[in-house]
């Protein structure tokens, strides 16, 4: 593991009712899809026992540590969307040209928050959107996927941004 430093593994977006909104892959190609759906469904449980003890602050922190290489992150907004971040302890090489060593690098519940304040963002922007409907992405809404034929996020800047968020990350970094 040296010479390896912390990388995002997946970004997920979950609705309000525990529907899954949009799920990014870092890198894609080499990460297996439904193994990271049934992870996010994992964490669901984590937000509803910890939600009646939480105050003002949206980070969840931790939620749960899966193996020795992946963990998983939590942020809740204000409409009751989850943001989960998985890390991959061994996600990337490090840059050689960094003096900062080659050992493995732990995680401070902090080092995610610039992540999470950016996919905030982003996900505000999809809102102020005139024509995105979040209701449309609920499946509360009768026969919503006959409707409007999916459940998922599909606006081409959200996406675009989020793959940016995931690929800036890195232990340390302060804004994205």
């Amino acid at each position: 593991m040296s010479g390896r430093i912390p990388a995002i593994a997946c970004i997920g977006v979950i609705g309000r009712h525990n529907n899954p909104l949009h799920i990014s892959l870092f890198p894609p190609e080499e990460r297996a899809p439904l193994e990271f759906q049934f992870l996010l469904s994992s964490c669901l449980d984590i937000f509803e026992a910890r939600l009646p003890h939480k105050t003002a602050d949206q980070d969840f922190g931790l939620l749960q540590a899966v193996d020795e290489r992946l963990a998983m992150y939590g942020w809740l907004t204000n409409t009751g969307v989850k943001f989960v971040i998985v890390v991959d302890m061994e996600g990337r090489p490090s840059n050689p040209l960094d003096n900062k060593g080659s050992t493995a690098i732990g995680l401070r519940d902090s080092d995610l928050k610039p992540a999470f304040r950016a996919l905030q963002t982003a996900y505000i922007m999809l809102l102020r959107n005139p024509f995105y409907n979040p209701d449309e992405h609920s499946p509360v809404t009768a026969n919503a996927e006959q409707r409007f034929g999916s459940t998922q996020i599909t606006s081409r800047n959200f996406i675009k941004e989020v793959k940016r968020i995931g690929d800036a990350w890195a232990p340390g970094v302060v804004n994205i």
